[in-house]
């Protein structure tokens, strides 16, 4: 039996079907069985064959042939596709809007959530940035109330307070604003001339060139060496100078970087002048502020204020200059052999052990009338590989507490050398323009900069150095923007204000508040506290500076030793009650 492929009509006429075309035998044998309903090419179409309307049973599929195709219920079959197309909606492809997180919705409608998995290391870092914000708005809040307290007349903070006590018979002679000293430059003509070098100094040892964080070494202590912090009318080679007009202008290095770095202090300090015939002297006090090396200065965040606090400013700048004094003996040779000069140290007593420094006395021109000496010390000496003998200076910035700065340096110094230098600028920004200024005029070849830690934050004894690094002066002075036409300039401004007052004593004074100092006229007689009829208690008497440092050093090595006392009785405590346990 073949397949019937069945009757295709011929149209002659054109193309396409006939209009009256005849259907095949197969799908009914004429056209009236086949109905046809127009449409559009817009409207939708209906069913072609409807398997659905087959009746169930067992005897139903020959009916199922002839009821697939029979349209008699076409119209029904419309009034479905009708309802079909009025239950069509569009669909909106676009996400819902998001509600906010945060407000009354979200906080009391919101189905309860659990917890998302969190890192403990960016949850310990979340803690910590939100205690330190809490640390820092106490701060604010403290200084507020500090600030409002000093501006309706109540008590001043102890940092507000100026180094000396101004006495209501000094009289105000000239009130100079920092601003102006921006504007002043002043070029030296000629190089310093040295008029006598004395002293001895040690070698430096550049094994402390390798020491690094992980290979730190502990900070040893020179009990028996001493330091002199002499000023300058007592000096006897100033004496001896000015006796002979070598010059007009007498001071020496730590005064005059003091008056060169002036408008970076924030801190109060005070400097004596003393007109003597045409002859200038600038001298410090006994226990003055510039014998203390300042810490956070110029930070933005005021350090405590009690001075029985490790971390106060007085407490951290006794251990500052303590920890310098100890770091420009220890990063020397120890091997007996010194560099000795014209003369010896001229204020070591025979037997007595000086600590390594040579002073010399520089000569300076500043006009064809006015010349300045000043005494400038250097630390140690150095061969550099063409055999030549260098100068150098040694000086030492201290961690007490890592939390405060933001930087730790046992973390950041090997890999982000110049993001701690570049913190140590913004809080100590005045003491290292006076080391560079004092490396300038001393005529130092290099300054060795010494990183020197705590051992641990609430230990102020025990230190470590952690690194030390090298600088040229000039470039160093270059990279903090420290310019020595404008240190000049201030220096000279000051010479010519006091060359135009009469004779008598004098006293500059930095002002704790407002960026401008103050020179006051003061009697003959006045910080003269060495000649008194009758002692005073010993708890009155004001000690030079190097009598403090001395009993801070007896006080940090008793408390060490009865630290490590408590510690070993601990230990031979614990051994014991394990030994009577084990019998």
């Amino acid at each position: 039996m073949g397949f019937d492929v069945g009757f295709v009509p011929y149209n002659p006429d054109g193309w396409g079907p006939p209009e009256a075309a005849a259907a095949p035998p197969s799908l009914g044998g004429g056209s009236a069985s086949v109905p046809f309903a127009p449409f559009s090419r817009s409207d939708k179409l209906g069913r072609i064959a409807d398997w659905t309307r087959n009746p169930p049973g067992p005897g139903a599929f020959a009916a199922a042939r002839d009821t697939v195709f029979d349209f008699a219920g076409l119209e029904d079959s419309v009034g479905l596709a009708s309802a079909d197309d009025a239950s069509f909606r569009l669909v909106d492809g676009k996400p819902p809007p998001r509600h906010p997180r945060f407000g009354p919705r979200w906080r009391f409608q919101q189905r309860p959530q659990l917890p998302q998995r969190r890192d403990e290391e960016v949850e310990a870092r979340r803690r910590e940035a939100e205690k330190e914000r809490a640390r820092r708005d106490r701060h604010w809040q403290q200084n507020r109330r500090t600030h409002h307290q000093f501006n309706r007349g109540g008590p001043s903070s102890s940092s507000a307070k100026p180094s000396v006590d101004i006495q209501p018979e000094w009289s105000v002679k000239e009130q100079i604003p920092f601003s102006s000293f921006s504007k002043l430059s002043f070029a030296v003509a000629d190089q310093p001339e040295d008029l006598l070098v004395c002293g001895a100094v040690e070698f430096y040892d550049r094994a402390y060139d390798r020491v690094t964080p992980r290979a730190e070494r502990r900070l040893e202590r020179f009990k028996s060496r001493n330091f002199f912090k002499v000023t300058t009318t007592d000096d006897p080679v100033i004496r001896r100078l000015a006796e002979n007009d070598t010059a007009t202008v007498f001071a020496t290095d730590t005064i005059l970087a003091a008056l060169m770095c002036a408008p970076r202090s924030v801190q109060s300090w005070d400097i004596v002048i003393q007109r003597v015939g045409n002859k200038l002297f600038f001298d410090k006090r006994d226990g003055s502020q510039l014998d203390l090396l300042t810490v956070n200065e110029t930070a933005q965040e005021p350090l405590p204020e009690a001075k029985e606090d490790i971390n106060s400013a007085h407490s951290l700048a006794v251990e500052a200059t303590y920890v310098n004094q100890n770091f420009s003996q220890q990063v020397l040779v120890r091997n007996g052999e010194k560099v000795t000069f014209d003369e010896p140290n001229p204020f070591a007593t025979e037997g007595e052990e000086a600590a390594s420094v040579a002073y010399r006395y520089r000569r300076w021109k500043l006009d064809d009338e006015t010349s300045l000496v000043a005494r400038c010390e250097v630390h140690a000496v150095n061969v550099d590989p063409r055999g030549e003998r260098q100068f150098l200076t040694l000086n030492a910035l201290n961690e007490f507490d890592p939390k405060v700065t933001g930087v730790d340096w046992r973390k950041k110094l090997e890999t982000q050398r110049g993001a701690v230098l570049a913190t140590e600028l913004k809080n100590n920004a005045n003491k290292l323009a006076r080391w560079t200024a004092q490396a300038l005029l001393a005529g130092a070849d290099m300054m060795k900069l010494g990183y020197v830690s705590r051992l641990h934050p609430r230990d102020h004894y025990n230190h470590s150095i952690l690194s030390v690094i090298g600088y040229k002066p000039r470039d160093f002075a270059a990279q903090i923007n420290l310019n020595t036409a404008n240190m000049w300039g201030i220096v000279k401004s000051i010479v010519d204000v006091c060359m135009k007052l009469g004779e008598g004593k004098y006293v500059l004074v930095k002002d704790p508040l407002k960026p401008q100092v103050r020179l006051y006229e003061v009697p003959n007689d006045a910080f003269e506290n060495d000649y008194v009829e009758e002692p005073l208690p010993e708890e009155e008497q004001v000690r030079p500076f190097s009598e403090d440092v001395d009993a801070s050093a007896q006080e940090m090595d008793a408390a060490a030793e009865a630290e490590a006392t408590g510690t070993i009785a601990g230990a031979n405590g614990d051994a014991e009650k394990s030994g009577e346990a084990a019998a």
